[in-house]
């Protein structure tokens, strides 16, 4: 049974408890309170028995899986597979997804506690419910959702790589935000009024956005090598999650493109206004100049000084739609217009697990005719 102990100039009670190889071992609590301390260290004992126990069954489980497969079961506990696979996407992401990723997996494990330690096949759907739950306590809606979204994605490599049968987090819903039900997608009609008032480079990044469905900071870096005239595709590796994506040129982007300036360099960007901003490592620059663009085609109200604000309380006025939104648009479009949804994730880029887990391969001809259902609003 688990006992406590209390060393000379120490606050904290420490738990004595047996651990699964036998050993006796002696942890804090980081508890002032007796009751409180003594509570955890039964928590702990308990643990240790469970892992005992769970390493039993997996042995057995090994055995069966060595002699199917002739080779070993792969093994590990939740630190020790996020440790790794953020080792492993080190220079594959972007050092803010990456960090994106760090910050939820270092999140969960802390939640986890001793859980941390066991065997990875011990999380489970109403583990990952349960993390969600309290942590949508102390974090925002969205921000608790991007926690589940993000150790999906870690959850589903370790399914592939067989240290799961299948992925808890697969089937996980999200809750329910003010900052999410607000997000909706531009109309065709407001696209209009939007480049009825847009000029230069931001009439066109508009135009990119629509029947590219791609991100802002991805089409203002954009350069001229990455448009292919012969095979008419666009081919874009994402900064967010570093996929590549190649997206066919359809008639009303191919006769804009037609009608830029182009540059003897390939290696030059199509929107050098735009590129000079993003290039520093910020959007938010070319964010606010965008709602400014909103504003003039009187799509959200003029922001002033007093209602600008900094921080968590410094956002727009109007957070219904925002450049992301047409990616929303393009989405919207072509699903309304009947085509796959594998088809339509694959152009925008998003993140699936059924097309990763499958392999599948979307042909040009399929995604050239679904950006073809996207009205011609160009006016040219």
């Amino acid at each position: 049974m688990a006992s406590l102990r209390r060393f000379p100039h120490s606050r904290f009670w420490y738990a004595c408890f047996t651990m699964p190889d036998g050993r006796r071992v002696q942890r804090s609590t980081r508890s002032e309170s007796r009751r409180a301390a003594q509570k955890l260290a039964n928590e702990w004992e308990e643990l240790s028995k469970e892992r005992l126990a769970a390493k039993q069954a997996h042995r057995v489980i090994a055995d069966i899986y060595r002699s199917a497969h002739g080779h070993e079961l792969p093994n590990s506990t939740p630190r020790e597979f996020i440790d790794g696979w953020l080792k492993r996407r080190k220079g594959e992401v972007t050092t803010g997804t990456l960090h994106a990723y760090a910050g939820a997996g270092r999140r969960f494990l802390q939640w986890l506690g001793p859980k941390a330690d066991l065997l990875l096949t011990e999380i489970d759907k109403p583990t990952l419910i349960a993390f969600r739950n309290e942590q949508a306590g102390r974090v925002s809606a969205r921000t608790a959702n991007q926690y589940v979204k993000l150790l999906r994605v870690i959850l589903e490599d370790a399914r592939r790589d067989g240290y799961l049968p299948e992925n808890p987090a697969a089937e996980i819903s999200l809750l329910k935000s003010r900052e999410d039900s607000g997000r909706r997608p531009f109309t065709l009609d407001e696209v209009q009024r939007l480049l009825a008032v847009a000029s230069g480079e931001w009439r066109s990044l508009v135009i990119f956005g629509l029947y590219t469905g791609q991100r802002l900071a991805d089409l203002a870096l954009m350069t001229w090598a990455q448009i292919d005239v012969e095979a008419s595709e666009i081919s874009i590796r994402t900064r967010k999650t570093g996929r590549p994506v190649r997206i066919p040129i359809c008639l009303p982007l191919a006769n804009h493109i037609a009608s830029l300036p182009s540059s003897d360099d390939p290696r030059s960007v199509i929107h050098p206004k735009a590129a000079a901003i993003a290039g520093k490592g910020a959007v938010a620059p070319l964010s606010r100049q965008f709602g400014e663009l909103l504003a003039s085609a009187g799509l959200t109200e003029a922001s002033d000084h007093s209602s600008q604000g900094k921080g968590r309380d410094g956002r727009r006025q109007n957070s219904e739609i925002s450049f992301h939104s047409l990616r929303h648009t393009a989405t919207s479009v072509m699903k309304n217009a009947g085509i796959s949804p594998a088809v339509v994730q694959d152009i925008i880029g998003h993140e699936s697990a059924e097309i990763s887990a499958h392999y599948t391969r979307i042909e040009s001809a399929s995604k050239r005719k679904a950006l073809d259902s996207i009205p011609d609003i160009t006016g040219g």
